[in-house]
């Protein structure tokens, strides 16, 4: 048991963090062939791998980027079979708890007030809601869709204006703990909308006319524990029944081809789905949300990282969807529109062929419902920092994401009806 530091100090470091990575390392390695993939997949059986990309063993197939973080424990036997079996393997992160301090990069100008440039926690995000409701409430106001699994409510901002009617586009950010940069990009973009109304000509149109629903942290519960117990951590916090392990994997909990995956099932797994279709209090809250407003939301767009995509569906099945043509050109072009700023390069197609299968997904699941405009971002980067992408790189992040995001914003406008 380590020791537990006073509040204050929860803002400025994760030093306090109870589960230290001291040593633990990143390993991507790239199978060769079926038997070097199952050299994965036995190793998996046998260690504790948690897996960054893809998410999990049974994905893992022969010509595939792996990345998975080993203990200090495990590393030097996993080291020495990838090298018994030839297999060509990078060390990504050889500190993880280095790296995780490293994160803050970023000096504070004022300690505890909210910054665009830092990781905000928690409480900070919960003033700054508060905050830009506060000084622009002509087009920003502040609704609580429900509650969590540890009952911190969950806002949604509101931009846009009082009138319903309007066509919208409902967002989402931090449904995985871990992906800080996510919620981040969230935050930046109710910045940069409202500061920008009424000086910039394409955001001022596009709130004229537009509704933006922003949820900035789905999975609040997973976040807090991110900041104060595991860096680490994905699923939310949801008791169990019938088991020790802790959380559903909230992504993994919509009712879409729910049961698909047996993997899935278990609730000590980093995927486990829940005990039902929209169990958790979150998922629940959110589809209720969407479904009430489902005449005017016309685009969902659910922000991730870490790999560089946009992606759409279908995870669950290879098929592609009725409008795939229509998706896969938004896609391409809001790649092509968000490398303009800093060249970085995107990927983009169907979920199931572009990362890997999905179950359970609220990108699916919004499609399935109606939304014919349905994508997911994984934002930086392709795995040098995975989900610790330090604070220095944020505002490029955020400001390369903002022309997509703007660009899928004017197609909506104009094509969706």
């Amino acid at each position: 048991m380590r020791f537990l530091l006073p509040l204050g100090l929860i803002t400025t470091s994760l030093a306090f963090s109870q589960v230290r990575f001291d040593r633990e390392k990143v390993l991507r390695v790239k199978p060769q062939d079926e038997r070097q993939a199952n050299i994965i997949k036995d190793l998996a059986q046998t260690n504790e791998l948690d897996f960054w990309y893809p998410d999990a063993v049974h994905h893992v197939t022969a010509n595939m980027t792996v990345d998975f973080r080993v203990s200090e424990k495990e590393a030097q036997s996993i080291l020495a079979t990838l090298d018994q079996n030839k297999m060509h393997y990078e060390i990504l992160i050889h500190d993880l708890q280095e790296e995780i301090e490293k994160q803050f990069d970023i000096k504070e100008e004022s300690p505890g007030r909210h910054s665009y440039a830092k990781y905000n926690n928690w409480d900070k995000i919960v003033a700054w809601t508060e905050k830009m409701v506060n000084k622009r409430p002509e087009i920003v106001s502040r609704i609580k869709i429900g509650a969590t699994a540890e009952d911190n409510p969950l806002y949604i901002l509101k931009i846009g204006g009082k009138d319903e009617s309007k066509k919208a586009i409902f967002m989402d950010c931090g449904i995985h703990a871990r992906e800080w940069v996510s919620p981040a990009f969230c935050q930046w973009f109710v910045y940069q909308a409202t500061k920008t109304y009424g000086r910039n000509k394409i955001m001022t149109k596009l709130l004229d006319r537009m509704n933006f629903y922003v949820l900035p942290v789905f999975n609040v519960d997973g976040y807090i524990w991110t900041w104060t117990k595991n860096r680490m951590w994905r699923k939310n916090r949801s008791k169990n029944q019938n088991s020790k392990c802790i959380g559903t994997d909230l992504n993994r909990n919509f009712n879409v081809s729910w049961n698909a995956f047996p993997e899935t099932k278990n609730p000590c797994s980093p995927l486990y789905r829940g005990p039902a279709p929209e169990s958790e209090k979150e998922t629940k809250a959110v589809t209720d949300f969407i479904r009430r407003n489902l005449k005017s939301i016309k685009a969902y767009i659910t922000v991730h990282s870490y790999s560089q995509m946009l992606l759409f569906p279908y995870g669950y099945t290879p098929e592609m969807p009725p409008t795939y043509k229509d998706l896969n050109k938004v896609a391409k072009i809001g790649t092509d529109v968000l490398s303009t700023r800093y060249e970085t390069r995107y990927i983009y197609g169907p979920i199931a062929s572009t990362i890997y299968p999905t179950s359970g997904s609220s990108l699916d699941w919004a499609y399935d419902l109606g939304i014919k405009h349905t994508f997911a971002f994984e934002l930086r980067d392709k795995g040098r920092f995975g989900f610790l992408l330090p604070e220095s790189r944020l505002k490029s992040t955020c400001k390369e994401t903002m022309l997509a995001v703007k660009f899928i914003a004017k197609y909506i406008l104009r094509h969706a009806s």
